[in-house]
């Protein structure tokens, strides 16, 4: 009686697995993938179906390199079908694909490719502007695209055209990365060329590309003048030859061409102009006293040339200077020019005033009409006794011993 019992148990146990194992096995779905296609045109309809034991809506999570998405499908007679966003069927790549369902391992991937035509070409070229001489270069760079904005696929021919002067060229470059490209390589003319580019029948837009001089070499320069008297009132006209580069093309307009100028003092000036059709010019006011300038110019680290001297004559040959009884009004003057004209007005006097040996003050006034007026107040000039020096157009005079009242 008692082994009838225990054979009873074993046989209600046995019972129950199975009924377990079947109600599992009825609530684990299973999916498989029924579409075998696995390449796909850009834009077309992709619809992913997998058939399903029973009725189960997984979500489709899909990852490319635009990003992801999770897709909702439809479900009808055991199938499941996903259409994919537009999102996803426009771009061209790899998409990865899994099905979210609890442990499923039902994965895979498709590939998206470009529309076999062209629909617009996205056309780089730069730089605008390069240099003669043949080794300078600019790029072109060529994408052609569909008509969802992919690239087209490796070794899709592009035809890249130039024209320079009188010559035209015509070059098929191929895609390879997604792009296409060439050097474009200047003469040693200048110029302007013009680029455009095409590819299965579409033309890109025409894009220019300006040729301008190479570097300048060392050039000369020149100067003329009025006369050659230091009046400080004329102006020194420098110029530069024209200035080209080694394929003696003429340098753009506006270089930069700075002039300096060193006088017998050590004392250096500068002066600067821009090139215009190759040539620079700069003033520089006369010199109010007898010296002699040596100019020499350059472009910026680049070119130089060679130095001019020029030499500027004594303009006034003495003065005369009047002071008032009590020495407090002073006039210098008149000053004449080299053909005793009156000096014209702006001329430079200096009064230097010493108390015991010693620089007290320095007055300083421009002459109008031939003539420079001072007064030395007495709110700053106590009645003593002053040494007073005035100079003018590089030249002096010296008062010993001036009793001021």
């Amino acid at each position: 009686m008692k082994n009838k019992y225990i054979y009873m148990s074993i046989i209600s146990l046995i019972v129950l697995s199975s009924f377990t194992l079947i109600q599992k096995s009825e609530s684990s779905p299973s999916f498989r993938l029924k579409t075998t296609q696995t390449e796909y045109e850009a834009g077309r309809s992709i619809v992913l179906q997998f058939s399903s034991s029973r009725k189960a809506t997984p979500l489709l999570y899909c990852s490319s390199s635009y990003g992801s998405t999770l897709v909702v499908p439809t479900y009808n007679s055991k199938t499941l079908s996903y259409n994919m966003p537009l999102n996803v069927s426009n771009k061209i790549g790899v998409v990865n694909w899994k099905l979210m369902y609890e442990n499923s391992l039902v994965s895979g991937k498709f590939k998206i490719g470009p529309k076999k035509e062209v629909s617009s070409m996205e056309t780089y070229l730069g730089p605008p502007s390069i240099e003669a001489g043949g080794t300078d270069y600019t790029m072109l760079v060529v994408i052609p695209t569909d008509a969802l904005d992919n690239p087209l696929p490796k070794n899709t021919r592009v035809v890249a055209k130039d024209q320079f002067l009188n010559s035209e060229k015509n070059e098929a470059i191929f895609t390879k990365n997604l792009i296409s490209y060439k050097n474009i390589y200047s003469q040693k003319e200048l110029g302007r060329i013009l680029v455009s580019s095409e590819s299965l029948g579409v033309n890109s837009k025409e894009f220019s590309v300006t040729v301008s001089a190479a570097i300048p070499i060392d050039f000369k320069i020149s100067a003329s003048r009025p006369h050659e008297y230091a009046d400080g009132n004329q102006l020194t006209t420098l110029s530069t030859s024209i200035i080209v580069d080694k394929h003696n093309n003429i340098v753009s307009d506006a270089t930069y061409v700075t002039f300096f100028i060193t006088n017998e003092k050590g004392n250096i000036l500068k002066t600067s102009g821009a090139t215009i059709n190759g040539i620079a010019t700069s003033k520089m006011i006369h010199p109010d006293y007898k010296t002699q300038w040596s100019i020499k110019a350059y472009v910026d680290g680049i070119a130089e040339s060679e130095v001019i001297v020029l030499k500027y004559k004594q303009v006034i040959k003495g003065f005369d200077v009047v002071f008032s009884k009590t020495n407090r009004d002073i006039t210098v003057g008149p000053l004449l020019s080299f053909m005793k004209q009156i000096i014209p007005d702006g001329m430079k006097v200096t009064l230097f005033i010493y108390l015991n040996n010693t620089l007290f003050k320095t007055e300083t006034k421009t002459s109008f009409e031939g003539l420079a007026t001072f007064h030395l107040k007495s709110d700053i000039y106590t009645n003593d006794k002053y040494t007073i020096v005035v100079k003018t157009a590089g030249l002096e005079k010296i008062f010993n011993a001036k009793k001021l009242w």
